[in-house]
Formats: structure tokens, sequence, C-alpha cells
């Protein structure tokens, strides 16, 4: 498996080049050259998988078996799944009328940020250990991608992390999940202005070639590949939880903030599931604009919401889905602005 930028400047990276990149160098975010089309029988032979045997399943079609074994990977992800609450991981809460919750709560700091993470934090700790090399990871957060960032960071001698937190936006018990970690590798600011405010310096530390090389930046917010890729693997397991037979239909309503999950779950569609999507918006409304009107447009300022994560107004990953149905076209996708 090879990636791209969106963009259409980087071509033929391997897996380990982008979980280690924030954004491409022509400020684009990486996505896999061709995405895996599993037929009706596959997924028949997946349907009675594990979440994490359906993790294991997900990464191993976009991870060469020359970067990462097969055994290796499935120890990797079982390992960093351990520490949740509950043994499947994942659980689905069957309600009245049809209705189904899908609980990924579960994890170390109550967020569904955690299933990601703890994976990306080990690939990337696999690497490093093989290389010898040391990075920092460089964070901007809501509140819930913080807290899970740097559960999986604490303690590792080959990472640093730095994040950088909105002063007053984030809920108090993130706050105090970040701020209250004493460990010599973990560094938490508060700085004025909302999330999207602190992307833009992110982005601009990212696109300074000298800077990210000289002190091995790297990015595991959800324009890390790593992220989405991880999350591919909910929509395979709710699905096979709820679908009457696979083939049938499943409609999933999903909380949109950032869009890393909803990508996510546009490349499962893509991979062969029969789900349907739907975009779940605050008054932070701008993917509902561009997804009915094409209106990809900043509105005044971030609303703040009892739903921090969804605060935003500056979606990243929806130049991934721009991508995803653009097909490939980067030129298309370059004059989006």
């Amino acid at each position: 498996m090879k990636y791209c930028s969106t963009r259409g400047q980087e071509k033929g990276l391997s897996f380990q080049q982008v979980l280690f990149a924030g954004y491409a160098k022509d400020l684009g975010l990486y996505m896999p050259e061709e995405v895996p089309v599993l037929q009706k029988e596959e997924l028949q032979g997946l349907s009675g998988y594990s979440y994490t045997e359906l993790v294991c399943e997900v990464a191993r079609r976009f991870i060469d078996k020359a970067e990462i074994p097969t055994v290796e990977l499935q120890e990797l992800i079982k390992n960093s799944l351990h520490r949740f609450r509950i043994p499947e991981v994942v659980r689905i809460e069957k309600l009245n009328g049809g209705l189904n919750i899908v609980e990924l709560f579960h994890g170390t700091t109550l967020a569904f940020k955690d299933l990601g993470l703890e994976v990306v934090c080990a690939l990337l700790n696999y690497f490093l250990t093989r290389s010898g090399h040391h990075v920092t990871v460089l964070v901007g957060t809501s509140g819930d991608t913080g807290s899970a960032a740097i559960e999986g960071v604490r303690g590792r001698t080959n990472m640093d992390i730095v994040v950088l937190l909105p002063k007053g936006r984030c809920t108090l018990i993130q706050e105090l999940q970040m701020t209250t970690v004493m460990e010599d590798n973990v560094h938490v600011y508060r700085v004025e202005g909302t999330s999207d405010d602190l992307d833009q310096p992110i982005k601009q530390c990212f696109s300074d070639s000298q800077l990210v090389a000289s002190h091995g930046l790297i990015s595991v917010n959800s324009i890390n590949w790593g992220r989405i890729m991880v999350q591919i693997a909910h929509y395979f397991y709710l699905y096979f939880q709820l679908c009457e037979k696979v083939g049938s239909p499943v409609e999933v309503v999903i909380p949109t903030g950032a869009c890393g999950n909803i990508t996510a779950g546009c490349l499962a569609q893509r991979m062969g599931l029969p789900i349907t999507l739907v975009a779940g918006v605050n008054t932070n409304n701008i993917v509902a604009r561009t997804l009915d009107g094409g209106d990809f447009s900043v509105q005044g300022n971030v609303v703040t919401s009892l739903a921090p994560a969804m605060d935003i107004q500056i979606p990243y990953n929806v130049e991934r889905l721009m991508y995803l149905y653009a097909d490939g076209d980067t030129n298309r996708v370059k004059k989006v602005r």
C-alpha cells in the first residue's frame, strides 16, 4: 500500500512515512493511493470477528507486511487496547425503535479518541524502537484529543508531547486530565483563542521543513492517517453487530467536528460496507453547509457548546472527503479554498 497527498505533489509514500508526517509538503493530507475493496464473501468471513480482530484486519490492508509482520501487528494492536474498561472494547446499547448507541467511551480518558490514539502511539513506538529516534508530538486540542494523546505518549522515552489547549474552552474534566499528568515527557500549555485558532500556528510549524526535521515534529491530530485508518474498524464492527445479514444496509449517524470519523466511515463504504452516513453537527455547522450547498466559508467565531470536540469552523478532514468524492482528482481538490 502506498500513499499520496490530496493535493498531488507527493506519491508513493509508505505507511511509516505518512504516520510520522503531519501535513504533506503541499499542505494536503495523506490518503491511500487505492482503497482495498472487500467482496461479500470476505465481509461474511469477518462478520464474527471481535473489535480488536477487526482493527487488525483493517490495519493489515493498509500496512505492508514488509513494514510490520502480521504477528507483530496483531500483538501491537492487542496490547494497545488492553487498558479499556470492558473486554469487548466497544459496546453497542440497543434502544427502542431500532435505535442503537455505539459506545466508544470505555478507554482511559472516556473519549472515543482513545481508540485511535492508543493504536497510533503504539505504532509510532514500534518504528521508533527499531530506529532509535526521538520525536516531539505537537497537538492542538479542544479537549479530548489532548488527553487521549497524552495517555498514549506518557512515560515513553522516545516521545515528548506538547499540547496546546484553548483557555476556557475545554471541559473541566478534560483540562484536569491534561494538566495533572506529572510525566517528564508531557508538556501542556493554555493559550488564547479557539481550537481552530490553534490549528493555524501548528500548520505553520508543519509547513517549515527545517523546523520539523530539527525537532522531529509529528502530529497525532486527525490529520494523521493512522487515526483515520483505525477508525475504519468502528464501522466494520458496528455493521456486523447490527446488520440483519451481511449485505443489508445500516444507517449510521456520526457526531461530526473535524470530519475524521466520518472520513473513516466513507472509506469503510468504499471498502464495501453497505452503510449510509449522516453527519450530525451543532451550531458550528460548516460541514452541513458544505454538504448541503457547497458553502465551505467560515462564518463568524466558533460558538462554544456542550460538545467542545464539535466546536470547529475549519474541519480539515473535509479535504479528504473532497478527495474521495472527486475520485482522487487532486486538481479539483486544490481549487477549493
